[in-house]
């Protein structure tokens, strides 16, 4: 028996399937039917259950609730047009869990419960994964501290859970963004890197200040200076300068994002030269000046690629030339579309098969 075969599963009584309008379906708003939960306690990971989702006890001295010791990761499943389910590189999503887990204190995760984990969910929810152009079946792994108790220490009890909720598109539109250059989202040696709730809590006042100005998302700088470009709110960001993809090269502020390592690992078989650097935003400011910036988008497990038509920099807005079937955001998300839903050969390994 495999460890898939040995989870134990406890079924709903009824589905809210019915319920759900798989044509109108937005982003995150509606869960699937069950949930898998397994405990941490003694010192090791004990064995997951499959239940129904639904509201959880816990204790108001739950220290995640008190010392923000709670990571994520998100990723994403497809059924292709002959009914194959496959989850999108969720090797490289776990390597970036623990990375996750290490900086947080907190404990790994094997790779064999990880990704079992995955499948038995996926197995019982398989009839939410949506089959309509750009939706999926969002995947959602996060661990939290879950022991009770107010001191200030590393917890010795943590949850592992998995929800998914199936998606459409994460934006409907082109996004306008606006260079950040007050607020810092993280600095060097911090946590940027991790897939950290906290990250994310303190990037919401910034991003709704920009909101109130018109815009849809800021484009964090560097903590030292501002004069760097780091990530887009929920996103990796790339630029098409010159002819060239560019952008940001990774460091301990910045998440290493999968769709980010995937597209730049197929910009050569779509024909473009890649630049992995510091980005400046004057150098940005410039090439929108001169016309030599001619994409600017947005890449991630939730947007996949999200087209920005206005960059607002120390308070001037640019807005990037129209995009069209030609431009190498499209033919990258195409691209990554097909490998997914077995239209073209995944020469990559990428697609990790639910059987």
């Amino acid at each position: 028996m495999t460890l898939t075969e040995s989870i134990a599963i406890e079924r709903v009584k009824q589905s809210r399937l019915p319920q759900i309008d798989f044509n109108n379906l937005g982003f995150g708003a509606h869960i699937s039917d069950h949930m898998l939960v397994a405990d941490y306690k003694d010192g090791r990971w004990h064995e997951p259950k499959i239940m129904p989702y639904a509201n959880m006890m816990m204790s108001p001295a739950m220290l995640a609730l008190h010392y923000g010791q709670s990571v994520f990761e998100g990723m994403k499943a497809f059924k292709n047009p002959e009914g194959v389910v496959t989850i999108f590189r969720p090797e490289r999503h776990h390597k970036r869990l623990n990375r996750s887990l290490e900086r947080m204190c907190m404990p790994a995760i094997s790779e064999e419960l990880f990704l079992t984990s995955l499948s038995a969910l996926i197995e019982v929810d398989a009839d939410w994964i949506p089959t309509t152009e750009g939706s999926s079946l969002y995947l959602r792994p996060f661990v939290f501290a879950s022991e009770a108790k107010l001191g200030v220490k590393v917890a010795d009890e943590y949850k592992f859970i998995i929800i998914t909720s199936p998606v459409g598109p994460y934006f409907s539109k082109p996004v306008r963004v606006k260079v950040e250059e007050e607020y810092v989202r993280a600095a060097e040696g911090g946590t940027g890197f991790a897939k950290c709730a906290g990250n994310y809590g303190g990037a919401f006042y910034p991003t709704m200040l920009a909101q109130k100005q018109g815009y849809d998302q800021v484009l964090w700088t560097d903590a030292k200076e501002h004069k760097y470009i780091d990530e887009s709110g929920a996103m990796n960001i790339m630029f098409v300068m010159d002819g060239k993809l560019v952008t940001p090269k990774l460091s301990t502020s910045l998440l290493d994002g999968v769709t980010r390592d995937s597209i730049l690992t197929l910009s050569a078989e779509l024909g473009i030269q890649k630049e992995e650097r510091r980005v400046s935003v004057a150098e940005i400011e410039e090439a929108c000046k001169n016309g030599k910036l001619t994409e600017a988008f947005g890449v991630g497990t939730a947007a996949v690629v999200s087209q920005i038509a206005v960059i607002s920099i120390h308070g001037k807005d640019y807005s990037l030339p129209a995009i069209d079937a030609n431009s190498f955001q499209l033919r990258a998300k195409k691209k990554l579309n097909d490998i997914r839903m077995g239209i073209e050969a995944d020469k990559h390994g990428w697609n990790y098969v639910v059987k």
